[in-house]
């Protein structure tokens, strides 16, 4: 046990000469988070399994340059909007917004290049805390940035505690009534490598959103009597297989639960088990859903950071959001941002290990 340090060091130049830097941070307690100015990217996120013994328990690339290139979200800040909008397009105020497509014939992750692929400043931040050690990334989004109304100003501060918790607490304004859906894409193997499907998985949601074709949702469904229902610890290869329409059309998991929220602010949105190692990842929010991703477009296409072909299923995603498509869909919560308005959302991720 020690004091918590933040440490950076050169991480690569972009195409346009900037040099990217890469910050660590420790807790002194086993729980160290690496990322960078680009894409607020967490490259690696170390946790102590029961034997003591560290390894980073995010996906990642070998290089800055397999960042720019190919990323399939790995790590990345998510935004303007998480997730998909359908056919790019939505309407606000009687004015209707045309989006770049880029998932099918919807927008997904913010567009083109979305805050995953943008520069951040970062800076590092007192809490207050003297076991705390955090960093503040902030970037400026412009009026019309891939199709978005407004000039948005965000910050993210990624914070580990003296607990084993990684906290992210999210904030933006904007200039002109906007939509806004924050989340982080990491894509999480408590193992360290190899395949996910034996991992444990709780989702606290008696209902999830089915989607079409193209993974528009199409309204709410109840879970019971599905492999969608992970309410009580369930692992995750069980039931991936299954013929349900619903993991036909996605290749596996990839959808919105819906939260049984008992409260307003923090509630749980996750839990995920790894008996081998021991690792527990508890993951707590204030937003109103959760993504499962169970790495379904992973096509062994890539090299990772360890030096292995990444394979489907080698990864998955929990991203706490607001619900896809809300623009278009008036019964799902509202995700429109205006002037004078400040967004405010909060994720922790909590480790620990089994008993």
């Amino acid at each position: 046990m020690s004091t918590p340090s933040l440490t950076e060091a050169p991480f690569g130049q972009l195409p346009d000469g900037r040099t990217v830097t890469q910050y660590t941070l420790d807790n002194g307690r086993g729980l160290r988070l690496s990322a960078i100015n680009f894409g607020g990217i967490v490259t690696a996120l170390e946790v102590p399994d029961r034997a003591g013994q560290c390894s980073s328990i995010v996906l990642g690339l070998p290089t800055l340059a397999d960042y720019v290139a190919r990323n399939p979200h790995f790590g990345t800040i998510v935004g303007r909007y998480a997730n998909r909008i359908a056919a790019g397009r939505f309407t606000l105020d009687g004015e209707t917004f045309q989006l770049p497509v880029n998932d099918g014939p919807n927008a997904l992750h913010g567009g083109l290049r979305g805050f995953g692929a943008r520069w951040w400043d970062i800076a590092p931040v007192d809490t207050g805390v003297p076991s705390e050690v955090a960093i503040a990334l902030r970037r400026v989004s412009p009026d019309g940035e891939e199709g978005y109304p407004g000039r948005l100003a965000v910050e993210l501060r990624y914070t580990l505690d003296a607990e084993q918790g990684w906290r992210i607490d999210y904030s933006a304004e904007t200039d002109r009534p906007t939509v806004l859906n924050l989340s982080h894409h990491d894509y999480f193997n408590l193992a360290g490598s190899g395949s996910v499907l034996d991992h444990v998985l709780t989702l606290p949601a008696s209902r999830y959103t089915p989607v079409d074709a193209t993974l528009i949702p199409t309204g709410l469904a109840e879970v019971a009597g599905t492999p969608f229902d992970f309410r009580t610890p369930t692992r995750i290869g069980e039931r991936i297989r299954s013929p349900h329409e619903q993991l036909v059309l996605a290749r596996g998991y990839d959808h919105n639960w819906v939260l049984d929220r008992p409260t307003d602010g923090m509630a749980l949105a996750a839990r995920l088990e790894h008996a081998e190692s021991g690792r527990v990842m508890e993951v707590f929010t204030t937003e109103p859903g959760v993504q499962f991703y169970s790495g379904n477009f992973l096509d062994g296409t890539l090299v990772g950071r360890a030096g292995a072909v990444v394979r489907q299923g080698d990864g998955l995603c929990l991203e706490t959001q607001h619900f896809p498509d809300s623009p278009n869909q008036p019964g799902f919560p509202s995700t429109v941002l205006r002037p004078g308005e400040r967004f405010a959302s909060r994720t922790l991720h909590r480790f620990g290990l089994l008993r």
